[in-house]
């Protein structure tokens, strides 16, 4: 056993001999090979030294003497080595910023001599003298362009006559941003396309040219911001009508547009010199260290801004806690920034300044579209609705386009795997199908809206209104249907492209439906009973109806019930399959009958003909009359009562006005029969005997017909 691990220790050492004297040669090669020449090595030795260079040879040898892979587990979630080399590179790099302190002055001289040497002896203050020449020629082309603007809108302008020739809001913002950007343009084309016109060595061209591009962006960000906060005041002054895109006064306006400035003209700074540096060759520590330093004022625009924003008037100590909480987090933020973490300083950028963007924009749209208080809202909801979900949409697609550029390179070896590949790619399909999803029911919904206010003010004939009920009722139902079915068709379309078998679940839901299917089967009446209570149009929203114990006026449908209001206040919720028969009371027409008791020596002809004229006079009457079909008539004796002749009275209305008319009609022949001396009938009884007995008997029948009377009229009035 000793020999066998003697013998190939031996032959490893001899493996290990002939390597070290291969590298030996060949680095003594290399040493003499410029002072002596040497005796060329044998032809084995040369044969070794092309198979060394083979790179399928360098290739296994070096996978030889690669250490073992890790095991599959341990390759899901970072090990300790991994958080050692994020550490290590983040002290690297800071001590790199640090070290490039005491070069900076050194970087500053070579870019100057790089200057004067490229530039045919030119001093830098001769570019900065060049950039203010060709800013200065489109400044000039800039004013010509506005003198001739302004000229022409005095000769188009037209004085309104009257409230009704006032321009429209979009009109007056689409007119001013035309105002704000046609003279940039113009100074653009003067300053950018003068310069290159001229043909300039290629340091000085890529040292002006991003100070102009810097300025046109400044410029463009700024007359942005006072199209937004209408700050100009040369305009108000004027009498040209200025619109306010985002709801503040004249102080907030003013206090946001200084930051605006302040913040924008920082960061255009910050972009044109990092351009100056990368032109001049500076070294990247010190482009980093410079560009850092110029970040600390931004930093300090933003501190700024938390602490002296005039939003909040009373300074609570949840609003203080508040402002410290942002100060710390921009803080960390800056920290990030430096010590080289763009993916978790862009994520928290996002974080911070996304949401109030988003929102920001949808206000400026509605603002857009905004009116006076009286006037109506505008009738295209859909444009409204691709403008402002689709300027949110290109938001958000530019800050995660922003984020993929920033991490590209982080991300080189994760699109390797086919796993994490398979997610990304998921996750941002995810991002899209979402936010396709969001304009699809947001589209939807304001047709929807608008088509149901439409149909709750117009008017129209008897088919209009039916026809108008009939949405008012079917479309909030078809809302929520959509709204379901397009969040559902989402999240299966996302976690199809997230690489989630949809098969299974979608099989697994119609399983757990049938499930429910057998445990509610109550609930699946309901839901079968109000789909065909809708199509059989038994009712609509507004109409009064009755069934069984239940009465009421229709107010809201949902998936499985009605909601009823009662005459007298209460609400019923009421299932659909407990419904059954259905006395719908607004439709078409509605016939009212009642008696009229009259003693027995009335003449009935004459109540026929003053019947007669009462109905004619309630069809001349401005509020009752349109309500009326036909009006009332004596149909003829109904009954002989006990104390006076019974007459059936009968008229037609329109449905939910018969209670109205008949109080009227009821005070309108009381009136004629008391002109006309008709008495109506009184409980009267008649006794002989003994007087005390007869006076009390008398009385005694009197009171108990007085109290029949009493109790029917009461169970009348419930029946109503």
């Amino acid at each position: 056993m000793s020999t066998a691990v003697f013998q190939a220790m031996t032959a490893k050492m001899r493996i290990l001999l002939a390597l070290s004297c291969v590298v030996f040669l060949s680095l003594a090669g290399v040493s003499q090979a410029q002072t002596a020449a040497t005796q060329p090595p044998p032809k084995k030795v040369e044969e070794l030294l092309k198979l060394l260079d083979d790179p399928e040879i360098k290739a296994w040898i070096a996978a030889k003497g690669a250490p073992p892979a890790a095991v599959e587990e341990d390759s899901v979630a970072p090990s300790a080595s991994d958080f050692m080399q994020w550490s290590n590179a983040i002290r690297a790099h800071l001590r790199g910023i640090a070290q490039a302190i005491p070069a900076v002055p050194g970087e500053f001289a070579g870019a100057r001599s790089t200057i004067m040497t490229e530039i045919n002896g030119r001093r830098p203050g001769a570019i900065l003298l060049l950039f203010a020449a060709f800013a200065a020629l489109g400044f000039g082309a800039e004013f010509v362009f506005r003198r001739i603007l302004a000229r022409a809108s005095r000769k188009m302008a037209v004085p309104a006559a009257t409230e009704a020739d006032t321009p429209k809001r979009h009109h007056v913002i689409g007119r001013s941003i035309f105002a704000a950007m046609a003279p940039l343009v113009v100074f653009a084309l003067a300053s950018i396309g003068a310069f290159l016109a001229f043909t300039w060595p290629p340091l000085l061209a890529m040292l002006v040219l991003p100070m102009l591009v810097a300025l046109i962006a400044w410029r463009v960000i700024m007359r942005l911001a006072v199209i937004v906060l209408a700050t100009d005041r040369r305009q108000a002054d004027g009498g040209v009508i200025v619109a306010r895109l985002i709801p503040m006064d004249d102080v907030q306006a003013a206090f946001w547009y200084r930051r605006v400035a302040w913040f924008t003209g920082i960061f255009f700074t910050g972009w044109a010199v990092a351009g100056w540096m990368t032109a001049l060759n500076f070294s990247p520590n010190v482009r980093s260290l410079i560009v850092y330093t110029l970040g600390l004022g931004l930093l300090v625009v933003a501190l700024e801004t938390v602490w002296k924003r005039p939003e909040a008037p009373v300074a609570s100590r949840a609003y203080r806690a508040k402002e410290w909480l942002l100060t710390l987090y921009l803080c960390v933020l800056w920290l990030l920034w430096v010590a080289g973490m763009s993916l978790a300083f862009w994520v928290g950028i996002y974080v911070i300044i996304l949401p109030p963007i988003l929102k920001t924009t949808s206000t400026i749209v509605k603002s857009f579209f905004a009116g006076p208080d009286d006037a109506p809202k505008a009738r295209s909801p859909v444009f409204e609705v691709l403008l402002e979900r689709g300027a949110r949409v290109i938001i958000i697609i530019l800050a995660v386009a922003w984020l993929g550029a920033v991490i590209r390179f982080r991300t080189i070896g994760l699109m390797e795997d086919e796993a994490a590949s398979r997610m990304i790619r998921g996750v941002l399909g995810g991002v899209v199908i979402l936010l396709a999803a969001d304009l699809i029911w947001h589209m939807l919904k304001g047709l929807i809206n608008v088509r149901i206010e439409r149909a709750r003010i117009e008017g129209g004939d008897e088919a209009a209104l039916a026809r108008s009920g009939r949405l008012m009722t079917l479309l909030p139902i078809l809302r929520n249907f959509l709204a379901v079915l397009i969040a559902a068709v989402a999240v299966m379309m996302v976690l199809s492209g997230l690489g989630v078998a949809i098969g299974p679940l979608i099989a697994g839901a119609g399983i757990f439906g049938v499930a429910i299917g057998f445990g509610s089967q109550a609930l699946v009446r309901d839901i079968i009973s109000g789909i065909f209570y809708m199509t059989d149009d038994a009712f609509r929203v507004g109409e009064y109806i009755q069934s069984g114990s239940y009465k009421g006026t229709v107010e809201s449908f949902s998936i499985r019930s009605v909601k009823l209001r009662h005459h007298r206040g209460p609400i019923f919720t009421v299932p659909f399959g407990t419904l059954g028969a259905v006395q719908n009371m607004s439709r078409d027409w509605v016939i009212d009958k009642f008696l009229i008791s009259v003693s027995y020596d009335t003449d009935i002809a004459k109540v026929k003909k003053l019947v007669k004229a009462v109905g004619a006079e309630l069809l001349q009457d401005p509020e009752f009359g349109p309500q009326i079909i036909e009006t009332v008539k004596m149909k003829g004796v109904e009954a002989f009562g006990d104390y006076g002749i019974n007459l059936s009275f009968a008229m037609m209305t329109k449905p939910g006005h018969q209670s109205t008319i008949r109080r009227r009609a009821y005070a309108m022949i009381r009136e004629a029969f008391g002109a006309n001396g008709i008495g109506f009938a009184s409980p009267t009884v008649q006794v002989a005997g003994n007087e005390d007995h007869t006076a009390n008997v008398a009385a005694a029948a009197t009171n108990d017909a007085i109290a029949r009377k009493k109790a029917a009229e009461a169970a009348k009035l419930q029946e109503n």
